[in-house]
């Protein structure tokens, strides 16, 4: 907090500060017991009417009153991660996306409509990477004519928590009356330490270049249709990794697609029977070998924030959170 050569805490923030990072300090309100202040780290994404709205790393947004604030300052960008590669949100947010490619896509300025007729969100989200050579009312205007006339619901996909992340146009949309439907966090490592893990070997994983129906039938998706095998099989290096099991579904199976430096995880799913058997380590691990031989040497992936397991296994492996990426639904969209 700034003190004063006084010795005083002070409020050394203006509503001119709004889109930087800060941290405030406020007296509690009446009744709460868990000391007397509270303390805010986050973006400043509006200061109307005597109130503050600070979007934490993890996008949730805190409304601050003016009046009960007793110090604040503007602080430096979040330190960079020490461990695992180096990387800016535009990076990672490109690569993701090549990852998962959609169907159908559409340019709106700097920003990307994609669609694939419902097969996730990811999918079938605008990426709204720079602007859209609209305003922000005329851009939103468009996406929801565009998902409408594809009988799908608007979403946006938006980042919070690291440089060049978008607290801003997060807030504006809550504004708007859309709706955070889900957050989930973007983690980075390095491929070497996962190929490193599987003490046993990876000789019983069988790398494929497309999905079969075996590698579907463990996979845990609805609905998947041609649509669905278009997304999975798109990207600039695509490999699938199945261990057989005791049926006609494997006992595991994984995705990788690889491309440039990076090497991105996803479908990691094992047999409920075969779990905690150290399987799901060993086709990360099968992936990563083949992601070396061709290349990488950072790699990504993509965890919810309630999978406890999978964030466990991951921070095991090296991964640590780079940054939390949402999808908010548009006002006039149904629930599916």
């Amino acid at each position: 907090m700034e003190i004063s050569a006084a010795g005083r805490l002070e409020v050394r923030i203006t509503a001119a500060d709004v889109g930087k990072r800060v941290s405030v300090r406020r007296l509690n309100e009446p009744g709460v017991t868990e000391g007397k202040f509270t303390d805010t780290v986050g973006v400043l994404t509006s200061w109307d009417n005597g109130v503050l709205l600070i979007t934490r790393k993890s996008g949730e947004s805190v409304r601050i009153a003016e009046s009960s604030l007793v110090a604040g300052k503007v602080v430096p960008a979040a330190p960079a991660r020490r461990r695992g590669p180096a990387a800016s949100y535009e990076e990672l947010a490109r690569v993701c996306a090549r990852a998962w490619r959609p169907v159908e896509s559409e340019r709106l300025g700097e920003w990307e409509l994609r669609a694939a007729s419902g097969f996730t969100r990811r999918a079938n989200s605008v990426l709204p990477l720079g602007d859209p050579g609209l305003p922000l009312d005329g851009a939103l205007d468009v996406v929801r004519r565009w998902y409408g006339d594809r009988g799908l619901p608007a979403y946006v996909q938006t980042a919070t928590g690291a440089a060049g992340t978008q607290e801003l146009l997060c807030a504006e949309l809550e504004r708007r009356g859309w709706v955070r439907e889900v957050t989930a966090e973007l983690w980075t490592g390095a491929p070497a330490a996962v190929a490193d893990l599987a003490e046993a070997g990876t000789g019983g994983v069988v790398l494929a270049r497309e999905a079969d129906e075996a590698w579907l039938s463990r996979y845990q998706r609805k609905g998947i249709g041609e649509v669905a095998l278009k997304v999975l099989d798109a990207g600039p290096s695509v490999w699938f990794a199945s261990v057989p099991g005791e049926g006609a579904a494997p006992a595991a199976i994984g995705r990788c697609v690889v491309d440039g430096r990076w090497a991105g995880f996803a479908a990691v799913e094992v047999d409920p029977q075969q779990r905690r058997r150290g399987l799901a380590t060993v086709v990360m691990a099968a992936l990563a070998r083949r992601a070396l031989e061709e290349g990488a040497s950072a790699a990504w992936l993509q965890v919810e924030a309630d999978n406890a397991g999978a964030r466990a296994l991951y921070t095991g492996m090296g991964f640590g959170a780079h940054h939390a990426y949402h999808h908010y639904r548009g006002p006039e969209a149904s629930t599916t």
